[in-house]
């Protein structure tokens, strides 16, 4: 019997060896743009791309501002409604943020970015000083709170928009998801946003990871690559949604939370590095309304950042700050 199961045993440690661990790769689109999933498997036959559909779907039926029935939309539309798992943990990630950023963080602020002619939903004809100051009545995080029961909002027309924050938690939902199936090299990417774990297994090193220079005209080109392992990354620019009044200076689609206004600004790229890319796609998000000076304090209290900074100075030459030990090439 000892020897039967000596036999079984070497076997099935030979049969194992002679497994290939194989490189995958799945695409498609998602949130209105494009997403990649590379990992390694030993199983030819792991049906990855059903289960990333399943939870696209719960995602979006949660909270995509684009479709009537979601649990956002009918918040926003004042029908009762049941607050999803996914729901719940973006939007109690998003107090956290919108208080430790005083409110540069703030997804109530969609109203405005619509008005701007920033946002999906078109801007408001002769936008006027009455007019904003109207919309802002509508604005604040603060007055927004979710209940046991559901959703409370002091004013009925506050609209929320996760639409800063949802696509880094998509990333993390698959990240952990592969994380579940015990998958140990893997570079999760939807829309710029990334998570990795492990090693690229072509290279046998940490991942390398690109970040774009900031080109007005369209063009895509890398300023510098790092490397990343079991990290997230999510990159905010301002060098493609932006605005040039008739005395020449350019505005961004970054609405001052504090007056409705669209705020100037000469950061053009944030690229925040976290432990998940929920939090890393918020900060980015954060840190342009910011502005550079107030990223460099808050950044002092906040080590876990690490923050890549590309903006204009004032002979509009191009120049970059790396922050709380923002890996080099």
């Amino acid at each position: 019997m000892k020897r039967i199961l000596l036999y079984v045993l070497v076997t099935t440690i030979f049969y194992s060896c002679k497994q290939e661990l194989k490189t995958k790769r799945i695409t498609g689109t998602v949130f209105g743009t494009a997403y990649s999933v590379q990992y390694t498997s030993y199983d030819d036959n792991l049906d990855l791309e059903s289960q990333f559909d399943k939870l696209f779907y719960e995602i979006n039926a949660s909270m995509s501002t684009y479709q009537a029935n979601s649990v956002i939309s009918k918040i926003n539309n004042n029908e009762p409604t049941a607050i999803d798992a996914h729901f719940e943990t973006v939007f109690n990630a998003s107090k956290i943020i919108y208080k430790n950023t005083e409110g540069a963080f703030d997804p109530t602020i969609g109203v405005l970015v619509n008005a701007w002619d920033f946002g999906p939903e078109g801007k408001i004809a002769d936008l006027d000083s009455l007019k904003i100051d109207s919309l802002m009545h509508s604005v604040g995080f603060d007055r927004v709170n979710l209940l046991e029961n559901g959703i409370t909002k002091q004013d009925k027309e506050t609209r929320l928009d996760f639409n800063a924050i949802a696509k880094g938690y998509g990333v993390d939902v698959i990240a952990e998801f592969l994380d579940r199936e015990n998958i140990k090299n893997y570079l999760v990417e939807i829309g710029g946003e990334i998570r990795v774990r492990g090693i690229n297994p072509t290279s046998g090193m940490a991942w390398r990871i690109g970040v774009e220079n900031p080109n007005f005209d369209g063009s895509q080109s890398i300023l510098k690559a790092i490397s990343l392992s079991n990290e997230a990354m999510a990159t905010s620019g301002t060098y493609r949604k932006f605005k040039i009044d008739e005395d020449g200076n350019r505005y961004a689609h970054i609405i001052d939370t504090n007056t409705g206004y669209p705020s100037k600004t000469s950061l053009l790229s944030i690229s925040v590095i976290a432990e998940n890319c929920m939090i890393a796609d918020a900060y980015a998000t954060a840190f342009k309304a910011m502005g550079i000076e107030k990223v460099k304090i808050f950044l002092e209290q906040h080590p876990e950042l690490k923050v890549f900074l590309i903006f204009e100075n004032e002979n509009k030459e191009l120049e970059s700050l790396s922050l709380n030990g923002f890996p080099e090439d």
